[in-house]
């Protein structure tokens, strides 16, 4: 189906939805939140490649929260692929292997979220284990 899967148009015409019901934005602004995150972490080497974190930690509002992951377990997953696509365009390389994360909070405003990012190695998309998942700067819970 090209560069977009057939998952990730469902799940960006869920979350589109999702969105406004609960705050009118519209759900690529989570994505934006992601790139944006991406690049300005981006790091020139002295050999000219341009590095990026890739352990990123998305804090949703309960509600937001809820919704997306009841709908599809794989959100994780799609906003990673997502973000590579992203870095792939942008010739960044990662600094291990790329993940999102997705967690809650309810000291996050409905509709809202907050995106951290840092350097971790071995992790994946289905989550950074809880024991060993190191606060990521920015505030990710």
């Amino acid at each position: 189906m090209g560069a977009i899967s057939a998952l990730e148009k469902t799940l960006g015409n869920r979350m589109g939805a999702l969105w406004a019901r609960a705050s009118g934005k519209e759900p690529v602004e989570l994505l934006d939140a992601l790139r944006t995150e991406c690049d300005s972490e981006a790091v020139v080497s002295p050999a000219g490649r341009v590095m990026v974190p890739n352990a990123y930690d998305v804090v949703l509002a309960d509600v937001v929260h809820d919704e997306l992951t009841r709908r599809d377990g794989r959100v994780g997953q799609v906003l990673t692929d997502s973000l590579v696509r992203h870095a792939e365009r942008r010739g960044y390389e990662w600094a291990g292997p790329p993940a999102v994360h997705i967690a809650r909070s309810d000291d996050v405003p409905n509709g809202r979220c907050r995106v951290a990012s840092g350097v971790l190695p071995h992790v994946s998309a289905d989550g950074f284990p809880h024991a060993e998942r190191p606060r990521l700067p920015g505030g990710g819970s």
